[in-house]
């Protein structure tokens, strides 16, 4: 073969690698103060491109999602994606344990895919008390065109970010947290950054607009701070079809309780008479009822909505024997063409149980909460840099908890909380909660298998009762009062990742630990290297760079 001839071949196999890159969506976003009256009260607001609810990424997965984000906040800030993976790369996962924030007038690229991901989800600003000012947006991941989804294509597709809302301010919010106090009661729900009323109590104008006939897609997240919601439709049934990044059996209900953290879609048949109808997300668990609806219309409407809204639940009972009718759709595809089910892990041997029960106590007279004895403080240098950089015997120590709960009247100590976990075990947690409010937990990086829960302690002898079959894998999961609740999953994602609680003022006063899983190999296959880009902050501002991942 000639020369020219080589370098002609080498060029062809250079643009087929380009070509066969996954595609790059490019976002700039610029993160300002605001003000907004969501409730009819002005606030400050972080905004996001100077939207409230922020800027929606609607991607397909794979695709390479660049952000340039620009923070023109007086303070630090910092970007994290509920539910997105991030294989091999918690460096894009944007907790205050894997990167340094973004300092005022500063900006940071994330990069990142949605790899082999589908479903709904969203991103919210993670430091502090930020999420209580907004910063929080949807996140759209879609099928590839050859991949099959288990239902026909919608007319149209609707996001509705639901969520409690305080009109404090996120700053007063946290002086009330660093004082030992919590934040109380929040003031109102709100839809899509809306209460659905103006002052007068008239409907605000329809949010969401139908045609008689057509179906629908609602992707619905909770992202407020700490309750739980009931999302329905007046006088239509929701057909579940994905929660949490995973295709569902397709049961039909009145309506769903939606923890905090946590996504669903639904189908919505637009069979009614034709007319106006409220979309309803209204407080569970909670002594007073609090409730934001928002208009839905059919094209042609002239009929206002019924005021008599569709009733909610009540108590948890039915709220977990509603959890207890999800079920994984084996025989659809996720992301890749093979079935969601094909992966058994209900005939993997379990190498490690860890019991995590959650605590609140005073420290110093202050209000603190724990895992397992321990309430995590974040450090100045973020516990990943210092673990990359071989410095974390002067930021933190590893495994100050025990795989089992201490006694209930052992004192909590305040420190990182930062546990191993052996890259690739399969591992059982179970979330243990003595408390007489409801838990919400999330872990990064993963999606696991939530194979039971129920009322009391759990015993060795609770694993009789698991689905071992088709639990439906997702990245959040609630804890009813005074229950417990068993997940499980293998630890193949090699990094640091946050496990924590979704009640943001759990989540700010220490009812979170950090999960180290580190790859023996120190190979690229397993975990990328840190970016060029990476900001750097505490301990690991001078050092050299540690040798590369080969």
């Amino acid at each position: 073969m000639s020369r020219a001839a080589a370098v002609v071949l080498s060029v062809v196999a250079v643009l087929a690698l380009v070509s066969a890159e996954d595609p790059y969506l490019y976002f700039t976003w610029e993160v300002t103060y605001g003000t907004i009256a969501p409730l009819g009260v002005p606030q400050r607001a972080v905004l996001i491109n100077g939207q409230f609810p922020g800027p929606e990424i609607n991607c397909t997965s794979n695709n390479n999602i660049v952000i340039n984000v620009y923070n023109y906040l007086d303070e630090p800030f910092l970007l994290s994606w509920n539910g997105i993976q991030h294989r091999k790369n918690s460096w894009q996962d944007g907790m205050q344990g894997t990167n340094c924030p973004i300092l005022p007038g500063q900006n940071f690229t994330y990069h990142w895919q949605p790899k082999d991901q589908i479903g709904s989800f969203f991103y919210f600003p993670s430091l502090g008390m930020h999420k209580a000012a907004g910063g929080f947006g949807s996140l759209r991941v879609h099928s590839r065109l050859l991949i099959p989804v288990p239902f026909d294509p919608p007319a149209d597709e609707f996001t509705a970010l639901i969520g409690d809302w305080y009109t404090k301010d996120h700053a007063v919010l946290a002086r009330l947290l660093e004082a030992g106090r919590s934040i109380g009661r929040p003031a109102g729900i709100l839809i899509n950054g809306k209460s659905g009323k103006d002052a007068a109590g008239k409907d605000d104008p329809p949010l969401f607009t139908v045609e008689a006939g057509k179906i629908y897609r609602f992707r619905v997240c909770n992202v407020g701070l700490k309750t739980s919601l009931n999302f329905r439709v007046q006088g239509h049934t929701l057909k579940l079809v994905e929660m949490d990044g995973s295709h569902t059996v397709q049961n039909t209900y009145d309506s769903l309780d939606v923890h905090v953290g946590q996504c669903y879609s639904v189908l919505v048949t637009a069979d009614q008479a034709v007319g106006d109808y409220y979309v309803v997300a209204s407080t569970r668990f909670v002594k007073q009822v609090q409730t934001a609806t928002a208009v839905l219309r059919y094209v042609g409407s002239t009929a206002p909505p019924s005021a008599v809204l569709p009733e909610a639940p009540s108590g948890w009972a039915w709220s977990l024997n509603q959890w207890r009718s999800f079920r994984w759709n084996l025989t659809a595809s996720a992301a890749r063409p093979n079935p969601q089910g094909s992966y058994h892990y209900g005939s993997i041997n379990i190498t490690r149980t860890i019991k995590l029960a959650n605590s609140r106590a005073r420290v110093d007279g202050k209000l603190r909460f724990a895992l397992n004895g321990v309430s995590h403080v974040n450090t100045d240098t973020p516990v990943k840099l210092a673990e990359y950089f071989n410095v974390s015997d002067g930021v933190f120590k590893y495994n100050l908890i025990s795989d089992v709960p201490p006694a209930a009247d052992a004192a909590v100590t305040i420190a990182p909380n930062i546990i191993t976990a052996e890259f690739r075990t399969f591992i059982e947690i179970v979330f243990e909660n003595p408390e007489k409010s409801i838990q919400s937990y999330h872990l990064d990086g993963y999606s696991f298998f939530p194979v039971g829960m129920g009322p009391g302690k759990w015993t060795p002898e609770s694993r009789k009762a698991y689905n071992l079959l088709d639990a439906v894998s997702r990245h959040t999961i609630q804890v009813y009062p005074r229950s417990w609740t068993a997940i499980m999953l293998t630890f193949d994602n090699a990094g640091m990742w946050n496990l924590r609680s979704e009640i943001w003022e759990r989540h700010y006063l220490g009812q979170q630990l950090y999960v180290s899983v580190l790859s023996p190999a120190r190979s690229l296959r397993d975990e990328y290297n840190m970016p060029d880009n990476a900001i750097r902050c505490g301990a690991v501002v001078s050092l050299p760079l540690p040798p590369s991942y080969v």
